[in-house]
């Protein structure tokens, strides 16, 4: 169908006039009458019948005239909608995270972008440090919200944004609950690790090459922060977790913090994305903006 031809009968059946729907089109009245004839041929149907100095639409033209207001309406609703993603209040956001900080940063952070761009949508995928690099690299992601401290030659860009004390814990009535011992004898106690590929589990075997001591054994494993959190409040193992995640466990008791003498770690979060730039859309750059201040 002649989209053109289409366009100029929708202003000639609103307006119930050739003249009219000319004049608004800023055409000759012969081009008007012309592009109906062709549409009404290409159709093989009449759409329009003279009535007076007006003209009066066939039952056909009455359908055909409704059909298309609705997809001219749909058109203005798309360019509308186009203007407000270049304008970055509409369109989707795409962020991958490592666990500590999609449980205790990126809510707040999304619920003030929110209040100031309610229309777009989002999406955040929490995984380990591995997946949320792979998800940013593979176009999965348009920002990643990482804890790590290595990285490798990967493009990517990465801004500091806070750095996050890690407290060893022990259920609250262990006998090294609240007592500072050392790391040697620490590791021998059975650990909640996370899987491979999580950053904290490659800094607690880090801190163990460093300071020359066996790695604990895995006493068990989790894909997930809160998981082993809640394991080690239920009564067994120790673990390396952010003060984010334990300090008001600690204050209420439900678990205990062990203190090891000359260690204390502090690790690194970053919100990165790609060094080529592709998917920093509007609406991902005002995120990136209201993060970074």
């Amino acid at each position: 169908m002649n989209l053109h031809a289409l366009r100029i009968f929708v202003e000639v059946a609103s307006r119930g006039s050739v003249t009219a729907a000319a004049d608004a089109l800023s055409i000759s009245q012969p081009a008007v009458s012309a592009q109906i004839r062709k549409l009404e041929q290409e159709l093989g149907i009449a759409l329009i019948l003279p009535d007076g100095r007006g003209i009066a639409l066939t039952d056909e033209g009455r359908f055909l005239s409704g059909q298309a207001r609705r997809i001219y309406d749909w058109e203005k609703e798309i360019e509308h909608q186009l203007a407000e993603m270049r304008e970055g209040t509409k369109g989707r956001l795409r962020l991958a995270s490592t666990f500590l900080p999609s449980h205790y940063l990126v809510p707040r952070w999304l619920a003030s972008y929110k209040k100031t761009h309610p229309h777009v949508e989002v999406e955040i995928r929490t995984g380990n440090s591995r997946q949320s690099i792979e998800r940013l690299l593979h176009c999965e992601a348009d920002l990643a919200v990482i804890t790590n401290e290595v990285w490798d030659e990967s493009p990517i860009r990465r801004f500091h944004l806070i750095d996050v004390p890690f407290w060893f814990i022990v259920p609250p009535q262990h006998p090294f609950a609240g007592k500072e011992v050392p790391l040697e004898r620490l590791v021998q106690e059975p650990f909640l690790l996370r899987e491979p590929g999580s950053s904290t589990r490659e800094k607690l075997f880090s801190l163990c090459r460093e300071h020359r001591v066996q790695p604990p054994q895995v006493g068990l494993q989790y894909h997930g922060l809160v998981e082993s959190i809640q394991s080690v409040r239920a009564g067994y193992g120790t673990m390396l977790a952010p003060e984010l995640a334990v300090s008001e466990l600690v204050d209420r008791g439900e678990v205990g913090r062990v203190t090891v003498p000359g260690i204390e770690i502090k690790r690194p979060v970053y919100l990165c994305l790609r060094e080529d730039g592709l998917g920093l859309r509007p609406v991902v750059a005002r995120f990136l903006e209201m993060v970074l201040g």
